[in-house]
């Protein structure tokens, strides 16, 4: 009786386990069809100020997604594949674009898409090999978070809008900071990785056993 219930209550809760059509996804998706508008809006309308609001909005929303699929337990599969991939393009693309621009120094720009590339590349190389999902950790989310406004605020600190010096100096507060815990963050996914690694191959061991 007890395992009737209990696989009762899996079904319920993984109820939208291969489903798309989910408040979550779609979130996701809107936050990634956002990124042609700014780029529009940055290159096509030359405006900056309306490209940066944008793109702080689409990246302060970056948690709404995935605490949304744990509060209502909607979590699916195409959901944890489509939310990180959405988190990284927001940024790499918008870094990458606001380097073009010129409105954000180089150094910075490539500072910041050499760290999320190459994380991205090592994740989904040790995952390919059989390691076990990893969390983002404290450190991660903080240089994150911070870098979504650091790099808006430096795009509205390079338009003509009234207050642009303010916008400036408040995101380089953000920006040097968020790039030390993003580096910080980046070195603790190596002893992580490894460990996930391990545990993966050792979980595959047990499973053919």
């Amino acid at each position: 009786m007890t395992d009737e219930v209990d696989a009762n209550r899996e079904r319920q809760l993984g109820i939208f386990e291969d489903r798309i059509l989910t408040v979550p996804n779609l979130i996701s998706l809107i936050r990634l069809g956002c990124i042609p508008v700014f780029l529009w809006l940055l290159f096509s309308q030359d405006d900056r100020y309306a490209a940066a609001w944008l793109w702080a909005v689409v990246g302060a929303t970056d948690w709404v997604d995935g605490w949304w699929a744990r509060r209502f337990d909607v979590v699916s599969e195409f959901g944890k594949m489509i939310d990180p991939v959405t988190d990284r393009a927001v940024l790499i693309v918008g870094v990458v674009a606001v380097g073009i621009d010129g409105s954000v120094p180089w150094w910075l720009v490539g500072l910041t898409a050499v760290r999320e590339v190459l994380v991205s590349v090592v994740v989904v190389t040790i995952t390919a090999m059989g390691a076990r999902r990893m969390d983002v950790t404290w450190w991660g989310k903080c240089a994150t978070f911070g870098l979504y406004f650091a790099f808006p605020l430096l795009l509205a600190g390079a338009s003509d809008t009234v207050g642009a010096d303010w916008y400036r100096w408040a995101g380089w507060a953000c920006a040097i900071p968020s790039l030390v815990y993003s580096y910080l963050s980046a070195a603790q996914y190596v002893p992580m990785g490894v460990k996930a690694l391990r545990e993966g191959r050792l979980d595959r061991q047990d499973a053919d056993e």
